[in-house]
């Protein structure tokens, strides 16, 4: 393994940063398992493809890195487990079985591995892979970067290693955030609101917490290539336009749709690694054209994309961890290339193999190829019904059709649903206090507490009782507090208490209990 590419002890990325703390949560877990399904069909080379999978990761040391904290830093350093390869037997055996058995192995981003590669053979001359890797090292253009490398490893050349390190990366990309996090503020001070309601059919609650998923595949429209072109818009543009459309019909005034952007840039387009963020984007309320629509929606998008780099979470205050900043969200890949060709077999990848999970109550996932648009829709099935997740499906792809066939029809033209009436209360997402400190006397820590509050979030001033989160406290704050806890308070504090009590009372709170059961 190349220490030029991966330093021991590098910074870790913001996003894998956020990613790190909602697993020290329990709030991550299998929605952060990204697999990925190759079937092989010919005389494979199983040697030949085993050592690829090895030559892959010596280029891209990320996919054994593991994220430990030092000092209040958040640290890469090479997994005490590294990705494991290995070959089985699975004759007989059904891929969807084999793929679920894969995903659903535990990845540890304290010591690994956090990828494996498992190459099963189901007959003679047929074959699946199936890689999971860890979202903190890990993304959707990286599926891509992956596949490339091992079809080149499988043909004799050697994967193409990045032009720098990734920890030099991740350093300008910190250095890029600290620069524009003042005008993101501002920016996001009059467009978010951390709304939890919503309303949909068949919906009983909603949920912005990582959960068992059900999924509903949707073959969207070939002809939005063409319609997107007339509108002057993207394809994704369009996409999007039509779900905030569906949204308002449904009655959602002013919804905020969560979208991964990649925050990739040419010094980072052949990593492997998570290059991504998450934010919300707000649609003014549909009118007019469609047509119309979309181009307003497209020009939010543009302002939007100057704080791509931007974690919401650094920008404004209230922003508790989770795995979904809204309640629905929606990933959308471009993929220019063909897909990579191995000598002598027919391969043929998964780009979209579902890890079972959802992040929220709802999301879209879709990857846009040369050879179609395929989209699926995921939904959390304890708040969203089947039937529910099946109408929202039919309904978006009824109305993606309809503007299709009429790029320039009036949104009042389209086939629109009926709005939908609250089917239950909206509650906070965040659990109650757990009475943290019970009856330990809490007095003798404030003050300290309150000093390295001071110290982490640079005000002068904190009140007793004032939230973390509405101080603009996020997941780096904690890490800091806890860290500094630990200095001059020798205790142990553990994440959760943040989660329930994220005040200086009741971390002082915590502070005595700790003492009193030492």
């Amino acid at each position: 393994m190349s220490p030029t590419l991966m330093e021991e002890g590098a910074q870790a990325s913001l996003a894998q940063h956020g990613m790190w703390m909602t697993e020290q949560l329990g709030c991550g877990g299998r929605v952060y398992r990204m697999p990925l399904a190759i079937r092989f069909d010919g005389p494979l080379d199983v040697t030949r493809l085993l050592a690829a999978c090895d030559d892959v990761v010596r280029a891209h040391p990320q996919l054994g890195a593991a994220l430990a904290e030092r000092d209040g830093v958040l640290r890469l350093t090479p997994a005490a487990v590294p990705p494991p390869v290995v070959f089985e037997d699975a004759t007989g055996r059904e891929p969807a079985e084999l793929v679920e058995r894969e995903t659903s192995l535990t990845l540890d981003l304290g010591t690994g591995p956090t990828a494996r590669f498992t190459l099963f053979r189901l007959a003679p001359e047929r074959h699946l892979l199936v890689v999971v890797a860890h979202h903190a090292v890990f993304d959707g253009m990286s599926k891509d970067i992956l596949v490339r490398g091992l079809a080149d490893a499988y043909a004799g050349s050697r994967p193409p290693a990045p032009p720098s390190a990734y920890g030099e990366a991740v350093g300008r990309e910190n250095a890029r955030v600290a620069e524009l996090l003042g005008e993101a503020a501002e920016f996001w001070r009059d467009r978010w609101r951390d709304r939890q309601d919503l309303r949909l059919p068949g919906l009983s609650g909603v949920s912005i917490r990582a959960a068992a998923g059900e999924a509903v595949d949707v073959e969207l429209p070939a002809e939005l290539a063409v319609c997107a072109d007339k509108m002057g818009v993207t394809r994704f543009e369009l996409v999007l336009a039509a779900l905030h459309t569906l949204l308002a019909a449904y009655g959602n005034e002013g919804a905020a749709v969560a979208v991964d952007l990649s925050t990739r840039t040419e010094e980072t387009r052949g990593h492997i690694g998570p290059f991504v963020n998450e934010l919300p984007v707000t649609a003014p309320a549909p009118g007019g054209t469609f047509a119309e629509f979309a181009r307003s929606l497209r020009e939010e998008l543009r302002a939007v994309y100057r704080f791509r780099q931007v974690p919401l979470a650094r920008a404004v205050g209230g922003v508790t961890p989770r795995t979904a900043l809204t309640p629905v969200s929606v990933s959308y890949r471009r993929r220019d290339g063909n897909t990579p060709e191995f000598p002598g077999v027919d391969a043929a990848v998964d780009w979209m193999t579902f890890n079972g999970a959802v992040r929220g109550t709802l999301h879209l996932q879709v990857v846009d190829a040369r050879d179609g648009i395929a989209a699926r829709l995921q939904f959390n099935p304890l708040v969203l019904s089947r039937s529910g997740g099946e109408t929202v499906a039919g309904h978006l792809l009824s109305l993606l059709r309809a503007v299709a066939a009429a790029p320039d029809a009036d949104i009042a033209a389209l086939p629109l649903p009926s709005p939908v009436e609250p089917s239950f209360a909206a509650a906070a997402q965040t659990p109650a206090p757990a009475g943290a400190g019970g009856d330990a006397d809490a007095t003798p820590y404030l003050a300290e507490v309150a000093e390295i509050w001071r110290e982490v979030l640079g005000m002068p001033e904190i009140g007793p009782d004032e939230d973390l989160f509405d101080l603009g406290g996020h997941s780096l704050s904690i890490t800091q507090i806890i860290a500094k806890v630990r200095e001059r308070m020798d205790a142990e504090l553990s994440f959760d208490v943040f989660f329930d009590e994220p005040t200086i009372a009741g971390i002082a709170a915590e502070i005595a209990r700790l003492r009193e059961e030492a």
